[in-house]
């Protein structure tokens, strides 16, 4: 049992600008967790030595155009390999990911929509976040174009709509389940979520699920700050003055929300999310190509802080699956996202033994 995992953790040192320092990390393990953001311009050269030397690898990533760029360029050589290149395994994209199969395996019947609503919850301290994620956002949303044209390139099969067509809501709205204003939750979790759901699809022939991921901002105070925010970055974002103003201030631009330091403990113990999942579905016997949708369930995803507490959590209990599940990971290796890699694994019992935590809400009502 237990003393699989070495007891001696030694340190190698290892660089990204040196690949032979890379490949021979690599060569000495079976998996490698990553975790050099930005990974648009640090991430490569780990993903390349990992497939190269026949290592998994494990990372945090929520940059999409990262995520399917390593699919288009590794995914082939990985599988000739035998090994797993598993993106997005932090709070980024885990509990959208998992918590989509988690709803799924929990309604008696067929799920056909899913939305999802982020709340995070403060201590009297705030919240605070890393500059490094900061910085992802930034590059992310001015490259918003060649993430079109990556898509392009890898020509996606398109993912079938199954039941009613899953509307899009506004860019803000009153939900009356939580009393507050919401917006959609701008990470990488839709991404993700329809990348695993193509997946289970095109490979295991399972029902595709919709998906809306939104995340509670809170009264109208909120609101206007958040705007004026938002206008600024959205403003600064389209120029390259524009983006190096916002990654030497971070602080400044985010209203304090990123920092060059991160959180404080005193912080990060008082921060905690809920993500909750609203499913819609067609109970047993019911056609989901006919008809209205008859059955609702309601799901939660909860844990401790996101990005520093959640997210190593995350990644280590998808780290032990892959090495202890190995038998119910997909046949051959591949770039995968969380969910297309982990869904038939013990990945959800793992975290619910750690604090990240699957329920349900409401039963499946008919």
């Amino acid at each position: 049992g237990k003393a699989a995992f070495g007891e001696e953790v030694g340190v190698l040192l290892c660089d990204v600008s040196d690949a032979g320092s890379l490949a021979t990390m690599a060569r000495q393990t079976r998996l490698v967790l990553s975790c050099v953001g930005p990974y648009r311009f640090l991430g490569e050269p780990v993903v390349q030595a990992c497939v190269e030397n026949g290592a998994s690898c494990i990372d945090i990533s929520g940059e999409p155009q990262f995520l399917e760029g390593m699919y288009l360029k590794y995914n082939e050589k990985a599988a000739e390999k035998g090994v797993y290149i598993v993106g997005s395994c932090g709070f980024d994209s885990i509990p959208a990911d998992m918590g989509v199969i988690y709803t799924r395996d929990k309604l008696k019947g067929t799920l056909t929509a899913v939305e999802s609503f982020l709340s995070v919850k403060s201590g009297p301290e705030g919240v605070s976040l890393h500059d490094g994620t900061w910085k992802s956002a930034v590059y992310g949303l001015a490259d918003e174009g060649n993430l079109k044209q990556l898509r392009k390139k890898i020509g996606y099969a398109p993912v079938p709509v199954v039941g009613a067509k899953l509307k899009k809501r506004g860019f803000l709205f009153y939900n009356r389940e939580f009393k507050e204003y919401c917006i959609p939750f701008m990470g990488s979790d839709v991404s993700v979520v329809k990348r695993t759901q193509r997946y289970l699809h095109t490979e295991l022939q399972e029902t595709p699920v919709q998906y809306g991921a939104y995340v509670n901002v809170g009264g109208l105070g909120s609101i206007i700050k958040l705007m004026f925010a938002g206008m600024l970055f959205l403003l600064l974002v389209k120029f390259n003055f524009g983006r190096k103003l916002l990654t030497k201030y971070p602080e400044f631009f985010s209203a304090g929300r990123f920092t060059k330091e991160g959180p404080t403990q005193k912080q990060m113990d008082g921060t905690s999310f809920t993500m909750t999942f609203f499913g819609e579905g067609y109970s047993e016997g019911q056609d989901p190509q006919n008809g209205k949708p008859n059955v609702k369930i309601c799901t939660e995803v909860k844990g401790p802080e996101p990005g520093y507490i959640a997210t190593p959590i995350a990644m280590v209990q998808a780290a032990v699956s892959l090495l202890d599940d190995a038998a119910s990971l997909p046949k051959r290796g591949g770039v995968y996202s969380p969910g297309a890699a982990f869904s038939k694994t013990k990945l959800i019992d793992r975290l619910n033994k750690r604090g990240v935590e699957f329920s349900v809400i409401s039963k499946p009502e008919v």
